[in-house]
């Protein structure tokens, strides 16, 4: 009794805290020590593992977790599961995410809480979530009570991220030199003297010749840590059960000077459920969750600044020592400043960087981000057998909030910009000027309001019974739907529909499944919002036939097709786009008779009352297996889907002048016309071995797929320039010919003044694809996939060892057939742009048989900074994604102890990049860089 009593007190403690599960959920927890095999998440049920038809894949999250521990529901997927590149389903440009049945965040549930992930990629393993999940759903099944004694697990991390690379930009000598190189390709003088290159580069005085390295370890730190804290207790009995989970995750950053060396990210989360049994036919559930999310930033975009901010521009501060006692002026300016910094140094800027990333994160203020989170839902299921046999019925409600805003302290602040003077052989401050005020209201401003909240409902009747263990039904007839509403959006985000599936299996060897949904869309005129999407899908089972039943290879083997219509509005970018419309936001002015201006009022889009969803027709195929008592899985599956009819205003059906440049106007209306075509296939393998003493696990999964333009809105007149019957990720642009090496060559070329910049020898030459003499837009051709979708072909490689207490995990990721355009400003430099050790490979007169960068220019560049193979790359790659070592403690040495298990594991993150271009792929250009992250975690459960 008093063990039950504890049980109760801390299902009120904890379990008002967050979770989602469906009904039907409930009802297994009871049954679960029955089960005979894994049951997976589908659309609005769950299905034994061996009944799964097509379309889906599942992860093992509770298990993942054992060998691999991370801080993200969704990371590196592709490495376990075919059909997910990483950023897409089947390729497919968006995806629905469902936390326990509920449209919710995938980044704020994380792995300690999850038990399950369920890809949904076939058309017909979504067809019954309605038009928001017609590009697939991801749906994740958080952790449940059980009926056991009370349990507590804790598991605690630490780590440090260091940073893989940073870019490489040239200090201030080198920048100066070239510069004035560049000045003279473009005919002008140069700026920089040799005597000033020479100060620079000797480092004798910083302070009046700057070099800034943004990279310094005077700024940033070599590593910085992120750590951990989890907390899960469950527990209960057949009648109430519960699971909680509390946890605790702080991230530093790696700037470790002014207000930035205070950054920080922190997450606290509390999530906990309650399943009750209420009596033999009614159970219910209540899931809670409360997310804090705070983070604080120095004001300012360093990362930015890094890639923008040239070396010698701005020395970031200037010692007070250099100002003479006797210049009095120098040291009142400076002695009024509020931004002294350590004692000893002031604010160092220029007229033309009055303000600069340094001063801000001394002197500027902070931001600080909020976001607060709150889920609630809650369901029951009954059991209707006393009506009909088989019969029940299940509910959820749930709803949700979401609330961010920006608390800062906006300060401004003063600089100061020296001119030096040599004394006595010494350099000294002279006359100082100041630029800007020193001004610190105190008042703390908030901004960047924004609110959001989810509501969902869905109720369905179920059915499912068997005539002599031969013949087995079910059924399903749901009515569900969710709104979204945000803060500043007029219209809500909104899916409604009505679900039937049916199915039928004949001893678990033939399988007929229709799966049909009636969608309805706000978004569309009256009388034409609602649609109807079938599907239908046959499987079979050949491991049970006859020839097969005996069989020392096969253990299972089952393949199964599907055909399915999916209508959605997901592409419909705003409303009432069927209808007319009018607005003055980009109108002209006209001055009539008395000299008053008035505004024009015009058309933005024509009237069509036929405008209709979009639909997704797909065929798909799936064959699954297991071969020699399971020492081989398998899963397959192909797929070839039309999107059809997605909306444009398309300007080839209609005439010309149904638009107008100035006023901006436009009749044409909104036509179902664009279509794209994917097709690929996916696979998972894993072998389960034991050799000698160690267990092994390999599993290998993979994703290929095309598309296609299948239709576009285009008249060219060039056939080499139709998007129809292209990639729909396709890289459009010039075609190179290397460098052009002479005046005689260019004079000898295809005019190319069109692109906009006059020509010189070391400038990019290009292909006349048009034999017409000139080289303009004409000449534009397909280049290559961008793999917008993820790359073409995406393989995940993992690899599980047990030997003894020792577990050893290593998960590799890789993409491969697409490519990139190196087009940042660490590539594309021109005018005053800051240079990068790319432009050291530059055309010269004295490296043109060797160079591989055009030349320098202090003009726009136009001619050489544009979209060509001359800067495509192979985005090609195969990461070392995880690399994990676990220790089990022995159970012998946790004998009359009051800890049941103890784990210590390492790891490492993101280690390596096996490419051709890895030293590109592993840089980020105006951005914080890409790290590797190394780790050490325990978890004990009592």
């Amino acid at each position: 009794m008093k063990h039950i009593h504890t049980r109760f007190i801390l299902c009120a403690m904890f379990a008002c805290t967050p979770f989602a599960m469906s009904a039907q959920d409930i009802a297994e927890n009871e049954t679960d020590s029955l089960a005979k095999e894994p049951l997976v998440q589908v659309a609005y049920r769950k299905v034994a593992q061996s009944d799964l038809l097509g379309g889906v894949s599942v992860v093992n999250m509770e298990e993942l977790i054992k060998k691999n521990y991370n801080n993200y529901s969704l990371d590196n997927m592709q490495g376990y599961i075919g059909g997910w590149s990483g950023n897409s389903l089947w390729a497919m440009d968006d995806y629905l995410v469902l936390v326990d049945g509920v449209p919710r965040d995938p980044d704020n549930v994380l792995p300690t809480e999850i038990e399950q992930i369920s890809f949904l990629k076939g058309a017909s393993a979504v067809v019954l979530y309605g038009s928001r999940a017609a590009k697939g759903v991801i749906y994740i099944t958080t952790k449940r009570g059980k009926v056991e004694d009370l349990k507590i697990n804790l598991r605690g991390n630490t780590g440090f991220y260091v940073s893989k690379s940073y870019p490489k930009y040239l200090g201030s000598a080198q920048y100066m030199t070239l510069y004035n190189e560049a000045l003279l390709n473009d005919g002008e003088l140069p700026k920089h003297t040799e005597e000033d290159i020479y100060h620079y580069a000797s480092g004798t005085n910083p302070y009046r010749y700057p070099n800034v390295d943004f990279y310094s370890s005077d700024y940033i730190k070599k590593a910085f840590n992120t750590s951990d804290l989890t907390a899960e207790i469950t527990g209960g009995n057949k009648r109430a059960r519960f699971y909680t989970n509390i946890g605790y995750i702080r991230r530093d950053d790696q700037f470790k000077f002014g207000e930035a060396k205070k950054d920080f990210v922190s997450r606290l989360n509390i999530r906990g459920n309650i399943d009750l049994t209420i009596n033999d036919w009614i159970s219910a559930y209540v899931n809670a969750n409360a997310t804090f999310y705070d983070a604080r930033t120095a004001k300012g975009d360093y990362w930015n600044s890094a890639a923008t901010l040239r070396p010698n521009r701005v020395t970031p501060l200037i010692p007070l020592s250099y100002i003479p006692a006797e210049n009095l002026a120098a040291l009142t300016l400076t002695g009024n400043s509020m931004n002294i910094i350590d004692g000893k140094y002031f604010l160092g800027g220029t007229q033309l960087d009055q303000t600069n990333v340094f001063a801000s994160y001394y002197a500027a203020g902070y931001n600080q981000w909020t976001s607060r989170q709150f889920q609630f839902d809650t369901g029951v299921n009954l059991d209707l057998a006393r009506v009909l046999k088989g019969l029940s019925f299940q509910s959820q409600f749930a709803v949700d909030y979401a609330t961010t805003y920006n608390t800062s302290y906006d300060n401004s602040y003063a600089v100061y910009s020296p001119e030096w003077a040599t004394f006595n052989g010494s350099d000294v401050i002279g006359k100082m000027t100041k630029y800007g005020d020193d001004k610190k209201s105190g008042v703390q401003n908030i901004g960047a309001s924004t609110d959001r909240q989810t509501i969902a409902f869905s109720g369905q009747f179920n059915y499912l019974t068997s005539v002599d263990d031969t013949h087995n039904l079910s059924a399903m007839l749901i009515a569900a739907g969710y709104q979204r509403t945000m803060s500043e959006v007029y219209h809500r985000t909104s899916n409604v529909n009505l679900g039937l599936q049916l199915g039928y299996n004949y001893l678990q060897k033939y399988y007929a499944e229709f799966g049909g949904a009636a969608v309805y869309s706000a978004k569309l005129r009256p009388g034409s919002r609602a649609a109807f999407s079938p599907s239908v899908t046959l499987g079979w089972r050949l491991s049970k036939e006859n020839f097969l039943a005996d069989s020392s290879v096969v253990d299972d083997l089952m393949v199964n097709v599907s055909g399915s219509v999916l209508h959605t509005d997901m592409d419909l970018t705003g409303y009432y786009l069927y209808d007319t419309n009018y607005n003055q936001a980009d109108g002209a002015w006209w001055s009539w008779y008395d000299g008053a201006l008035e505004h024009s009022t015009n058309s933005v889009r024509g009237k069509n009352e036929d405008l209709t969803f979009a639909k997704r027709k797909e065929l798909s195929a799936n064959v699954k297996t297991s071969l020699w008592k399971g020492l081989i899985t398998a899963d397959a599956s192909f797929f070839y889907n039309d999107v059809e009819g997605l909306p444009i205003q398309p300007t080839t059906l209609f005439p010309s002048y149904f638009r107008t440049g100035y006023p901006n106007a436009s009749l044409l209306p909104y036509v179902n016309f664009l279509s794209n075509r994917r097709m690929g296939f996916d696979f998972n393998v894993n072998l389960n071995k034991r050799v000698g003493e160690v267990d092994l696990t390999l599993g290998v999964a993979g994703t290929y797929y095309t598309t296609k333009a299948t239709r576009r809105d285009e008249i060219n007149e060039f056939a080499y320039q139709n998007s129809a019957g292209r990639p729909i990720d396709a890289i459009w642009g010039l075609q190179s010919l290397g460098l052009f090496q002479s005046q005689a060559e260019i004079d000898a070329a295809p005019d190319q003044t069109s692109l906009g910049s006059e020509l010189h020898p070391g400038d990019i030459k290009y292909v006349d694809q048009n034999n017409d003499n000139v080289i303009d837009e004409r000449d534009v051709v397909y280049l290559g996939r961008g793999g917008w979708y993820g790359s073409p072909f995406t393989l995940g490689v993992n690899l599980t060892a047990k030997w003894k207490n020792f577990t050893f995990f290593v998960l590799g990721t890789g993409g491969f057939g697409a490519y990139g355009m190196k087009s940042s400003s660490y590539y594309w430099v021109y005018g005053d742009g800051k240079y990068s050790e790319a432009v050291l490979d530059r055309w010269t007169e004295e490296t043109k048989a060797t160079a591989t960068y055009p030349r320098l220019t202090t003009k726009s560049g136009s001619n050489n900074f544009r979209s060509s193979d001359f800067w495509m790359y192979k985005t090609d790659r195969f990461n070392i994604a995880k690399v994990q070592v676990t220790y089990d403690f022995p159970k012998s040495m946790l004998r009359n102890f009051f800890l049941h298990d103890i784990s210590a594991y390492v790891s490492g993150s993101n280690l390596l990049t096996i490419s051709k271009e890895r030293k590109h792929l592993e840089m980020n250009v105006g951005s914080a860089p890409q790290y590797r992250f190394y780790n050490l975690g325990v978890k004990v459960a009592f």
